[in-house]
């Protein structure tokens, strides 16, 4: 009875938490024209004023431990999200924006299927959003049967309950986000150590900023169009380069170009973004693609700004400090009972000190 009716006072809170969205949110993951977000500023969470006072002070507790324990810095949202191996038994419900947020009922993509095989196991980032489950199968199979794609390699999705992550992503946090790599499957199934040592293909050439086309070929560029042309698919982040060579290729459909977008990196991956679901009452959606096909002065930008020759640093300039750490009252408030909740046949909490262990690498 507790848990119901804490959920019930968190999820008349969520209305608020859903409108703090925040310049820095947008520049990580809208994917729009390289102009408008090179810089890529770190994330920043909203301002939410003087900070509360502790439940007590160290005269009124008395003692050299109790004001020890006040000094203690907060736990960093990604320990506790970190620390989730299983997802929370509540609804399925993705909640806040994409880069910072958390995910209730989450689903896991089976390790193997006909079509595909999930990869880098030991992350235990194959959980998302029962609809983005479902879309990712989907994709398997039909790039299969109707592209002649020899099978998918699933990268990345979510953690158990979502939330920042240890290594790598700023965005995954919710969900509603797929890395799918641009290496077809092999004709065998992986061993576990394979799919931890395997690396992804880069679609670059040797200026790495355009495709190879001997790499990057039709089937490639078949797959990423078949995963921008269903519905629930907002967007998907490729490399400039490659959508440049898709630009260029004659006698294609453009219809979905829209949401294929230029972005930093992604030369071995696609990211494929679906749209919040009418299930998740406080999903903090992105703003819209727009139509235009990307073909022209967007792309082009995006070529010219690769190329341009690295910043040097101005000697004796001091260094930005680093960002803040975000924590859990960073994230919409329901993200408490995500973590508080118990999974199916446990009725036990998250621990946010004892974290599983993960390889440092991010890809």
């Amino acid at each position: 009875m507790r848990r119901f009716a804490l959920a019930a006072g968190i999820i008349g809170a969520i209305a608020f938490a859903a409108n703090a969205q925040t310049a820095q949110d947008e520049a990580r993951v809208t994917g729009n024209s390289g102009p408008l977000v090179a810089a890529s500023p770190a994330e920043k969470p909203a301002s939410k004023g003087p900070a509360p006072k502790e439940a007590g002070t160290a005269s009124e507790s008395g003692g050299e431990a109790a004001q020890a324990n006040l000094k203690q810095p907060p736990v960093e949202a990604k320990t506790i999200f970190g620390a989730a191996a299983t997802p929370a038994a509540l609804a399925a419900r993705s909640i806040g924006f994409y880069s910072r947020g958390c995910l209730a009922g989450a689903a896991a993509v089976p390790i193997d299927g006909e079509t595909w095989q999930v990869m880098r196991l030991s992350r235990n980032r194959n959980w998302g959003h029962p609809k983005l489950v479902a879309m990712v199968k989907r994709l398997a199979e039909d790039a299969a049967a109707k592209d002649g794609w020899q099978g998918l390699l699933v990268g990345d999705i979510s953690q158990p309950r979502g939330g920042p992550m240890l290594t790598g992503h700023a965005s995954h946090q919710i969900g509603l986000d797929a890395d799918i790599w641009l290496t077809p499957m092999p004709n065998r199934r992986l061993t576990p150590a394979e799919r931890e040592a395997l690396s992804a293909t880069s679609m670059l050439g040797k200026d790495g900023i355009h495709a190879d086309t001997t790499v990057f070929t039709p089937y490639h560029a078949a797959l990423i169009r078949r995963a921008a042309s269903y519905a629930e698919v907002e967007r998907v982040l490729v490399h400039p380069g490659i959508k440049k060579a898709m630009c260029e290729e004659n006698g294609n459909d453009r219809k979905y170009f829209h949401k294929i977008r230029p972005y930093w990196g992604h030369h071995y991956h696609m990211h494929i973004r679906i749209a919040c679901p009418p299930d998740s009452v406080g999903c903090r959606p992105q703003p819209p693609t727009g139509t235009d096909d990307g073909c022209g002065k967007e792309v082009d930008d995006w070529i010219t700004l690769l190329q341009r020759p690295p910043k040097v640093a101005t000697p004796g300039a001091k260094p930005s400090p680093p960002p803040k750490p975000v924590t859990l009252a960073d994230l919409p408030p329901e993200c408490r009972l995500v973590v508080d909740a118990g999974t199916d046949g446990d009725a036990g909490t998250v621990s946010g000190t004892k974290v599983r262990a993960r390889e440092a690498t991010t890809r």
